[in-house]
């Protein structure tokens, strides 16, 4: 079907947003019946919490609901663009003024706010430990109601002090039969067969499934399985986080430095950051190929992989692709060995199929006088060569240099 001009369209996703939990679709262990999110919602309780879960699931919406219910007075910043004087601003703002109408996207929300400050930060994880450092007294001292979102491990990306004073909820990607739920409600003419299309490309991503449907109708008179294929291919497709093209420059950009070639991993790194890629992600992998791929060759590697990383945190981009590049580099040219890694597999393996083996008596903890009297620590020696492995695996060599 030839495109047709385009259109003048809302997008679906602000149009059709969920009001309140009865409208959300999805996320039924925290928003079904007796659910925490729910309790929450229902209940009006302040405190702040971590919502980490895929692209497109609802932590927007989630945020959005919970801060009607409370009638907050309700800021939303990204942690790309964002930094501390946007959160001081908000902490010093003495009284709540609506920009632009209604800031929830939602109706019924009172210009005047009498709940608590709430603050939703997406992507958090782009803050560096100094930003979350920065937002820890005022979460503390409950100034600051903070909501975060991310797509990454809040284990690995958020700070223990402000983890260890927020609940984290995991949300789960969308299934098929969810995102048909949530084309149906857009209203836009379309048959099952196309519907189930979009369900299965949208990949549990909300967002996606709508934009898919907003790209072909701005362009196409009917939406089908047909018109939606061409604006795929009409489309230029970004760095996907989760897609295709992540796996395949990451992938190449490890092969590049194991190939011993910084000029490609100096391309592949510089793509991956101006796609976006998370610089943590980046720095975490070369943390993991400086013990896998380099090991016992230069164990220093290791050391400035790390240092890396620790930059990465405190000062991110894009001063810290310097830094990057500086350790790309460096783990480029260091020679490699996968002597630990074999030697880690191959204990992994046995310690797996073999279970608990007895371990030499002599090498056993004796804290009793009763241990001691069965032989536990009988024998010991500090420097022996004897083989301390247990009975069954005597003479194995796991690590080979």
């Amino acid at each position: 079907m030839a495109p047709t001009s385009p259109g003048q369209f809302t997008p679906l996703a602000a149009t059709i947003r969920p009001k309140d939990l009865n409208e959300f679709v999805g996320q039924q262990h925290l928003v079904g019946t007796a659910a925490p999110l729910r309790i929450a919602i229902e209940g009006k309780l302040v405190f702040s919490f971590i919502l980490w879960g895929p692209p497109g699931v609802g932590k927007t919406t989630l945020a959005r609901i919970y801060a009607k219910a409370l009638n907050a007075d309700y800021h939303e910043l990204s942690a790309v663009s964002a930094g501390k004087d946007d959160i001081r601003q908000i902490i010093e703002e003495k009284e709540f003024e609506p920009k632009n109408g209604d800031l929830f996207g939602l109706p019924g929300v009172a210009s005047a706010k009498s709940g608590p400050k709430i603050l939703f930060l997406d992507e958090i994880h782009r803050f560096n430990k100094a930003q979350q450092d920065f937002l820890l007294p005022y979460v503390e001292s409950g100034q600051l109601t903070l909501i975060g979102a991310t797509t990454e491990n809040p284990s690995f990306e958020v700070i223990s002090a402000l983890l260890s004073r927020v609940r984290v909820f995991t949300l789960n990607g969308l299934s098929e039969e969810e995102i048909v739920e949530i084309i149906e409600r857009t209203g836009v003419p379309m048959d099952v067969g196309t519907k189930t299309f979009i369900a299965q490309i949208a990949n549990g991503d909300a967002r996606q499934a709508l934009s898919l449907i907003d790209s072909t109708r701005r362009f196409y008179t009917t939406v089908s399985i047909e018109t939606i294929t061409q604006s795929l291919q009409d489309t230029h497709l970004r760095f996907d986080k989760g897609g295709e093209e992540h796996y395949n420059t990451i992938s190449a950009f490890i092969k590049s430095m194991r190939a011993s070639q910084p000029d490609a991993a100096l391309y592949y790194l510089a793509r991956m950051l101006q796609s976006g890629e998370d610089a943590k992600f980046i720095a975490r992998r070369m943390v993991i190929f400086a013990s896998e791929d380099i090991g016992m060759m230069d164990p220093h590697a290791l050391v400035l992989a790390n240092a890396v990383f620790r930059a990465v945190e405190t000062i991110g981009l894009p001063e810290v692709g310097i830094t990057l590049s500086h350790g790309v580099v460096y783990l480029s040219q260091a020679p490699k060995s996968k002597s630990v890694y074999n030697a880690f597999s191959m204990t992994m393996d046995d310690a797996k199929k073999m279970g608990n083996l007895p371990i030499p008596l002599k090498i056993r903890n004796a804290p009793t006088k009763l241990m001691k009297d069965i032989g536990y620590g009988a024998g010991y020696e500090k420097y022996t060569e004897e083989d301390l492995l247990p009975d069954k695996l005597k003479g194995k060599k796991y690590y080979k240099k």
